[in-house]
Parts: structure tokens; C-alpha cells; sequence
């Protein structure tokens, strides 16, 4: 079981979080269309993977604002952020932030990330919702950067992230 912590407080995960060298995670999101879409449908591209608590939380927005504009224009790169959202939420700030290059993927049907992620809080105050996460997956899909931030109200190490990609 992996640890984060809420404002300094221990937090538990439902399981452990992956590691560098590992294979992506299994994931089956419902995207802003409706449809669902999984690792596979992002084939022979990088895949930055944003796992957030809520996007009507100010972190996690600027979290998916963030990481676009750094992302910029790459065609070798998918950003997809995930979280237990509804696809509508996460369609609406897109849309009222200008942001065009995400990929956002509700995990509120399958709970995809918490089966292969361990990123559901099991105590604190947000228990339920996925913790502060970001993978780095080459095209290949294996991981080459994981962090599981260390507190829920923290950003993640964007310029890590970054830097993990070719």
C-alpha cells in the first residue's frame, strides 16, 4: 500500500504505485465523448498520465493547465489526465480554460487506476478519490518516470516530468 499525505496528514492508497521500468498501467477511461479509450489507443506515442483528485480543486487545475501549455504542440507525446470526475466536468474546464490538447479520461466506471495504479485514497478527507500522481510512458509504454506526490495539496515536479520524455 502506498502513502501520500493531505495538508501534512497520512493518507493510504489502495495499493502500490508504479515504479520506473515497470509496464503502464491497464487503464479503461470514459472520455468527454462518451466512448472509452486505453493504453492501446495511444500506441507508438509518449504518454504523460495525470492522476488527480478533482478538477474543481485549484492544484488540480493547475495541474491540467500546466502541464498542456508545457506539452505544447508535440505529436509524439498524449497528455491524458484521470481522474473520478465525470467526463462532463472535465469536458467543461477544458472548455472554459482553452485547453485543446488534453486527453481527460473518467475513471468513475471502470476504477481502472486504483486496480492497476493504487492511487485510491482509502482515509483522510477525500477518501475515494485518486491521489496526486503522474507517470511518464515511453512509447513502448513502459514507465520511465513515477511520482506519487507527496502531498494531495502539492504540485507534481513538472520539470522532472518533463525532462522524461525523448
Amino acid at each position: 500500500m502506498a502513502q501520500t499525505n493531505f495538508k501534512g496528514n497520512p493518507v493510504d492508497t489502495n495499493g502500490d504505485f508504479p515504479q520506473v521500468g515497470d509496464a503502464g498501467p491497464a487503464m479503461q477511461l470514459v472520455l468527454s465523448d462518451l466512448s472509452e479509450a486505453t493504453l492501446a489507443d495511444f500506441a507508438g506515442k509518449q504518454v504523460v498520465l495525470n492522476i488527480f483528485p478533482s478538477i474543481d480543486t485549484p492544484v488540480c487545475a493547475l495541474q491540467l493547465k500546466t502541464f498542456s501549455q508545457q506539452a505544447g504542440d508535440r505529436d509524439d507525446v498524449v497528455m491524458v489526465y484521470a481522474s473520478m470526475d465525470l467526463p462532463f466536468a472535465l469536458n467543461r474546464f477544458c472548455a472554459a480554460e482553452g485547453v485543446e490538447n488534453a486527453v481527460t479520461g473518467s475513471d468513475f466506471r471502470h476504477q481502472s487506476l486504483a486496480a492497476s495504479c493504487g492511487v485510491k485514497m482509502t482515509s483522510g478527507p477525500l477518501a475515494g478519490l485518486y491521489a496526486r500522481a503522474t507517470l511518464v510512458l515511453d512509447a513502448n509504454h513502459q514507465v520511465v518516470y513515477s511520482e506519487l506526490v507527496d502531498d494531495i495539496v502539492n504540485e507534481p515536479n513538472y520539470a522532472a516530468a518533463m525532462q522524461a520524455l525523448d
